[in-house]
């Protein structure tokens, strides 16, 4: 992603923020930026898990359809 960016860069931006924003807040920047990153990771892992939830049940389903096509097909006793 940033290939392109070497430690002269990653310098230059930093200074850049520390002039825009001022030393004290960046660190409320910086907390506040990990917090949504960490939000947005734990929302995209549910809605993973809730992916899989839905397909183990469907899988559930499909296999109870198929047990229950064979017992009608049973001959009469």
């Amino acid at each position: 992603m940033f290939n392109g960016i070497g430690v002269t860069g990653i310098i230059l931006i930093v200074l850049v923020a520390l002039l825009l924003f001022g030393p004290n807040k960046l660190p409320e920047l910086g907390r506040a930026f990990g917090r949504t990153l960490k939000e947005f990771k734990a929302g995209a892992k549910d809605l993973m898990d809730d992916d899989d939830r839905e397909r183990k049940d469907a899988s559930r389903i499909e296999v109870n359809r198929d047990k229950e096509e064979r017992n009608d097909k049973r001959l009469p006793e």
